[in-house]
């Protein structure tokens, strides 16, 4: 029960009392402080339902180190004056925690002042991003009362926007995974699809054959019909299989290697576009966007922590399907993978094994399968060993400082004909691929 209210049973039972044993003083007394009750009661009420918010924000599209600005204009539409207003623009804890934290305040954003009739103020404040993410900025939540501080009133307004920090690319200087060259093209170990673009030879014409496979030239030479027979297509591209499985990463070394990963992933993404090659995406974390309250953070709330309840992002999605992004080539595709890494979160959800059965039937046979991997359990090498069985393309990166680690990491996968590479750091991303044109 609030506290205002408490002191108005309190006040109405003294009332009662003075009229039961005809007190006239204290009947005075209790009626002039029953009115003054509720006229505080009735102001804080008119006050609050007088503000209104709104927000302006420079950007909601930013990379990492991209400043972005704020302003908060919440507007007094009553003639009344407020005497006191505390307003504080509501920022995801998880954005704050870390230090450095992923966005770092600059300017206020909680700010006490009274406001005069028809008067307005502003909240200024601008953040600088350290860390990809998809942010909600705001609401905005505004708290009033009497004097007295018997009565206090919560709102949430100003609605809330959402900014969109994209991952680090860092430019690579080759790329080869699986092929053993620079980015481009290696034949398939298994013939699962002919290029009519490249002959290999010819052979004796079967029945099936179409007409347009018929080799005329060598027909007419030996005098029977010939057929031509083509090359198996080949490798080109990549699909990124990144695991964010919440088991699979350690605490102590959160959140520097899931970030490491993400730039990696996109770092490749953004070099296979500028080759032309197709890239798609594949993982098992939960995209923050699943997370968006989408009705509950409007109202009129009783106190600070539900207001700020009511306004935050959900902190959990019961989402188990996963995030699935066919390959393509052009600058769409680039867009579409780069935000989606950006909103990418470590979940509980689907471990690698349930999310490679998921996903087989859509990965395609012709671009390299790339494990961005923070550990390698057995039952992880038994499932990228059988896909490369089936005919995939494999490769491997292992997420990892320690190279004694790595080590360990790289047997199982070795077992099984997969090439691993050591993602120790930031640096390491440009050298895994100039190793490779190195060879």
């Amino acid at each position: 029960m609030a506290h205002g209210n408490r002191w108005i049973i309190v006040v109405v039972l003294l009332l009662v009392v003075s009229l039961v044993f005809n007190l006239g003083m204290l009947a005075y007394a209790a009626g002039a402080s029953l009115l003054l009750l509720a006229i505080a009661r009735w102001l804080t009420m008119h006050w609050i339902h007088s503000l209104t918010a709104t927000r302006d924000c420079n950007r909601l599209v930013a990379e990492i180190g991209d400043r972005v600005a704020v302003n908060v204009k919440v507007q007094n539409t009553s003639k009344l004056p407020i005497p006191w207003l505390l307003l504080e623009d509501l920022l995801p804890r998880r954005a704050l925690a870390i230090s450095p934290p992923s966005l770092d305040v600059q300017g206020t954003r909680i700010k006490l002042s009274m406001l005069r009739g028809r008067d307005a103020k502003v909240l200024a404040y601008q953040m600088d991003c350290n860390r990809r993410g998809y942010f909600q900025i705001g609401p905005l939540v505004l708290e009033t009362g009497d004097l007295f501080g018997l009565f206090r009133r919560y709102r949430v307004g100003a609605e809330p926007v959402f900014l969109l920090v994209y991952p680090k690319v860092t430019p690579l200087e080759g790329f080869d995974l699986a092929s053993r060259r620079p980015i481009g093209e290696v034949r398939m170990t298994y013939r699962l699809y002919e290029d009519p673009t490249r002959i290999a030879g010819v052979r004796q014409y079967e029945p099936g054959d179409s007409l347009n496979r018929v080799n005329w030239k060598a027909t007419a030479r030996t005098g029977m019909l010939q057929s031509k027979v083509y090359e198996p297509s080949s490798v080109a591209g990549a699909t990124l299989l990144l695991e964010f499985h919440t088991a699979e990463h350690d605490s102590a070394h959160e959140p520097y290697r899931s970030e490491l990963a993400v730039s990696a992933a996109a770092s490749i993404a953004n070099a296979l576009y500028e080759v032309g090659q197709q890239f798609g995406l594949i993982t098992n974390a939960r995209d923050a966007a699943d997370r968006v309250r989408h009705e509950g953070w409007r109202g009129d709330m009783r106190t600070r922590q539900a207001a700020r309840r009511s306004a935050a992002m959900l902190a959990t999605s019961d989402r188990l399907r996963p995030i699935v992004l066919p390959a393509e080539r052009g600058p769409e595709q680039l867009r579409r993978v780069l935000e989606t890494l950006a909103r990418v979160e470590l979940t509980d959800g689907l471990d690698l094994a349930q999310l490679v059965s998921e996903t087989t039937s859509r990965m395609p046979r012709d671009a390299t399968v790339v494990a961005i991997l923070p550990r390698v359990q057995v039952e992880t090498a038994i499932v990228l060993g059988l896909l490369k069985k089936r005919g995939f393309a494999v490769s491997a990166i292992i997420n990892t400082f320690d190279p004694n680690d790595f080590a360990a990491a790289s047997g199982p996968l070795l077992a099984q004909g997969i090439d691993t590479h050591h993602l120790r750091d930031e640096t390491s991303i440009p050298t895994i691929c100039r190793n490779f044109v190195l060879r």
